[in-house]
């Protein structure tokens, strides 16, 4: 191995190390991580000034590999090198443009009391490390709110001020009932700590609410990133070589094929009864089971993707009590980590009764409908956790991995999964309706074409889905350009790369594996599908356009 590989694998270790123990909290699934003891979210000024001293020293040695030259070496470096760019330049996204630890009171309630609904998240048993870490986060709690109050007096938006102080109504009771759900499975000590932290927790919390309900209307308009920033991310997080009204007429045309194809399908099985709700959610969790081994057999008999033995199974779980009271901050399931690849992965699911939201509401007809995303990044974050070359093993932005479990929705669909199931087909076909509009609800919201109500109203009208959950999507991606284009936008871009690799064997003469590219995505799922195009077809078209308009620190956003 050439010094420049070894330099960049060394890079590549001590940001990830750092990264793992300074990013943000999330409420997504995808970017989290395991964290160090004892952790909990630093978005205090002084922590973000650190925080900015340290991605100048890692971006400096970063482009010292590039400036020694990397020309000689295999492409197999060079989308390796770009990778970790895309990561540092996620940093500066965060911190300098987004600025949501200074100006989103939802992204702040999840620094708060994040923490602890993640610890929570694993099945049981509590080891030695969790219940200290339980009790840490708890206590941590009070100035964390103090914190987050001093931050958005001085940068908060009204909007997303109103929407967190509507996520915790009746928080300090919400959180006394998680405490005291998960007291009793720890030992006497942490649930005598726990219950000794709760009460003042509970008042800060509640202190919280109240200051964002009387403050509300006195912060900030919505802060719109703008066009320009948007395509910066696009090209230099992303990776993504195609402009935004591109993106959002290919998710139009998306649009009306899957109202077209929904409305075919509910035609012709009009006389087809709708599936009942499963009788509870351990029944659910059982047929979820069975369903998982019906998906698995049909990737290895159509021969689309790879299923070894050694892979860890997705499974659901009832909610248990600890959680319930606190779920809406977070994607409800435990897929594990880096550290944990082996174990199963946990999605907790609610007891099935009408007026479930959305994705419960399909779950708890047909547990392959979550099977098919969920269940995806589930074996994905497993393969690529497992992926030999470190360098691969991290999140670094959304497209690729919401691309590959949205572009296996269709692929189960088309495979005939859901043959015994008209219902099932409808709804993959809606699902693809969702995705198709969040692309333009995410460039409306960017470019301030839509206000936060605007789309969560075009969601309810255009899905159509329930308020609760438009409402808890939309708030999530006004802060956050870039995720709800996600998953079709990265569909696009895997459809792309398979249909092309189809193409340049048939031109070769060559015969074409569709399960040896399946698990080439699948196993390298963290990375953009651009430079994937540059290893697997030798095509570097998509990264020549992004490599016009100059390296990702010229003309920083923010």
């Amino acid at each position: 191995m050439t010094s420049l590989a070894t330099d960049l694998d060394r890079l590549g270790a001590e940001f990830w190390q750092w990264r793992d123990a300074t990013s943000f909290r999330t409420s997504d699934d995808i970017p989290r991580v395991e964290r160090p003891a004892g952790w909990v979210p630093r978005f205090d000024p002084a922590a973000i000034d650190e925080f900015r001293l340290a991605l100048a020293g890692f971006t400096e040695r970063w482009k010292a590999i590039d400036d020694g030259g990397l020309a000689g070496l295999p492409v197999e470096n060079h989308v390796d090198h770009r990778l970790l760019g895309a990561a540092l330049a996620r940093v500066h996204w965060e911190v300098e443009v987004l600025r949501n630890w200074e100006r989103d009171a939802v992204f702040l309630t999840s620094q708060v009391l994040g923490p602890w609904f993640d610890l929570l998240l694993p099945p049981p048993p509590f080891d030695a490390r969790r219940r200290r870490d339980l009790v840490r986060v708890l206590e941590a709690i009070p100035g964390a709110v103090e914190q987050a109050i001093a931050n958005l007096e001085r940068a908060g938006v009204a909007t997303l001020a109103r929407v967190a102080a509507a996520d915790l109504a009746d928080i300090g009771a919400r959180l006394e009932r998680s405490v005291a759900a998960v007291a009793p499975l720890t030992d006497a000590a942490t649930a005598a700590a726990l219950r000794g932290a709760q009460p003042a927790a509970s008042e800060a919390l509640e202190r919280y609410r109240v200051w964002l309900e009387a403050s509300a209307d006195r912060l900030g308009p919505d802060v719109i990133v703008g066009r320009d920033a948007f395509t910066w991310y696009l090209r230099h997080v992303a990776l993504v070589a195609r402009d935004p009204d591109e993106l959002v007429r290919a998710a139009m045309h998306d649009y009306r094929r899957s109202i077209v194809a929904e409305a075919v399908t509910r035609t012709r099985y009009r006389d087809v009864p709708e599936p009942p709700l499963a009788a509870s959610a351990e029944a659910e969790s059982v047929a979820e089971a069975a369903a998982e081994a019906e998906v698995r057999a049909l990737y290895e008999s159509a021969d689309l993707l790879s299923q070894p033995d050694s892979l860890r199974h997705y499974r659901f779980a009832p909610t248990p009590a600890y959680l319930e009271p606190i779920a809406f901050l977070g994607v409800n399931d435990d897929l594990t980590s880096i550290g944990r690849v082996a174990e199963d992965a946990t999605s907790y699911v609610p007891d099935p009764a009408p007026g479930l939201p959305y994705f419960d509401a399909a779950n708890a007809r047909d547990p392959r409908l979550g099977i098919i995303h969920e269940g995806t990044h589930s074996q994905q974050l497993a393969l690529s956790w497992a992926h030999p070359n470190p360098l691969r093993r991290h999140f670094i932005d959304s497209i690729a991995n919401e691309g590959i479990a949205h572009y296996n929705e269709e692929l189960m669909l088309t495979a005939g999964l859901f043959a015994d199931s008209p219902h099932s087909q409808t709804i993959v076909h809606n699902f693809m309706r969702l995705r198709a509009l969040r692309v333009v609800v995410d460039v409306n919201l960017a470019t301030g074409a839509f206000s936060l109500p605007e789309a969560v109203d075009f969601f309810v009208r255009m899905v159509p889905i329930d308020v609760e959950t438009a409402t808890e999507e939309t708030s999530y991606y006004v802060a956050t350009p870039g995720l709800a284009m996600s998953y079709l936008v990265g569909k696009h871009e895997v459809m792309r790369l398979v249909a092309d690799a189809a193409a340049a064997a048939a031109l070769d003469g060559a015969e074409f594996s569709l399960r040896d590219v399946h698990d080439f995505v699948w196993r390298n799922g963290n990375v953009p599908m651009s430079l994937l195009r540059w290893q697997l077809l030798g095509d570097r078209s998509d990264i020549d356009v992004i490599d016009a308009v100059g390296p990702w620190w010229a003309a920083l956003p923010g």
